[in-house]
């Protein structure tokens, strides 16, 4: 059986250092701990749904109706988990501008700034969402929602950021390997922010927001201290350089007759080594507004990533819709089977 080019004799783990090993496990656990601070919202609904709603329906606990209105949300449960189905529409909807936003802001500052910055601010909204207004009996909607919204803006910040410095790290020799063990990051965090809400639920569901921010937070610390954007900060070539240096290894010293015409007697190396201007970045609207671009972005849904979309589309409704409901439907089912139970013991 014959491998691949890059899998040859090693080349593709001769080609890497110890800086590609520590920026792919920090843009990996990085943005697990992203995952792990949703899937801890997942898990804790149950607590929260209990909290949120008054538990004095059975007549031995006689308090009065003010003491559970001024600290209640919802006289019911069901209105409880509708709300918290909202709070998951809400984060949707704002992770899902915030991409779009955070790929500008990352184009045009570092991305180790903008990666810290979303990780430690979305800690510090996931510690005030569920910590604080647990520890201070404050229960507001439209608070939660306020934060629910800049956490969505918040985590959105992770996946453009990781990415491009991927990217920048990984060329083309064996990406698909590289990003395919690297892909299992949203997996991981999913594991992790179950382990570490599930270890500590049984003393409140505001401890397991705690402990996940303050890891989230911490890793957002090591990722501002330690993480390298890109191979020219420490001076070494960067993946397009090593790409093109790769095809001028392959290319022969002397050109055929065909291109004997674009020979030019005058030319001269120092010509090259002229200083090159940088040049400034357009807005997104005017590239759309640039001849030709709109309709080639059209063709090129249509003919190459038209089913690509379709496929991610659903893989990504059903990775949502199992983080974020299914606890809640292992709840439902509880309660229809003791009903069951209940039924047939009184039969």
């Amino acid at each position: 059986m014959a491998w691949p080019g890059g899998f040859r004799r090693g080349k593709l783990v001769s080609g890497f250092s110890h800086h590609h090993v520590v920026v792919f496990l920090l843009t990996f656990f990085s943005y697990s701990l992203l995952h792990a601070s949703r899937k801890t919202f997942s898990n804790v609904k149950v607590s929260i749904s209990k909290q949120w709603t008054p538990t004095a329906f059975n007549k031995s606990a006689e308090l009065p109706v003010e003491v559970w209105n001024a600290n209640r949300l919802f006289p019911s449960a069901e209105e409880a988990t509708l709300f918290l189905g909202t709070l998951d529409t809400i984060f949707l909807f704002s992770y899902a501008v915030g991409l779009f936003i955070s790929g500008i802001v990352g184009d045009r500052l570092n991305l180790r700034w903008v990666l810290s910055f979303g990780m430690c601010s979305s800690a510090l909204v996931v510690f005030v969402f569920g910590t604080i207004t647990e520890w201070l009996h404050f229960y507001n909607k439209w608070f939660y929602c306020s934060l629910w919204i800049i956490n969505g803006l918040l985590q959105s910040t992770g996946w453009p950021c990781v990415v491009a410095v991927m990217g920048n790290w990984f060329g083309k020799a064996g990406r698909g390997v590289i990003f395919g063990l690297w892909s299992a990051c949203a997996s991981v965090g999913n594991i992790l922010g179950a382990c570490l809400a599930s270890s500590v639920l049984q003393y409140g569901y505001e401890y397991a927001f705690l402990v996940t921010a303050s890891v989230q937070f911490a890793g957002g610390v090591v990722v501002f201290f330690g993480l390298l954007v890109s191979p020219e900060e420490i001076g070494l070539p960067g993946v397009e350089g090593e790409e093109a240096a790769e095809e001028d290894s392959h290319r022969p010293l002397i050109n055929g007759a065909e291109n004997e015409d674009d020979y030019d007697p005058n030319y001269s190396i120092q010509e090259g080594s002229a200083t090159i201007t940088q040049v400034k970045a357009i807005s997104f609207s005017q590239a759309c507004c640039l001849p030709g671009v709109i309709p080639y972005l059209v063709s090129l849904i249509q003919d190459k990533l038209g089913w690509m979309w379709v496929f991610y589309f659903f893989i990504l409704m059903t990775s949502c819709t199992i983080v974020f409901i299914f606890p809640l439907v292992v709840r439902e089912l509880g309660r229809l089977v003791q009903r069951r139970q209940a039924r047939a013991l009184s039969e």
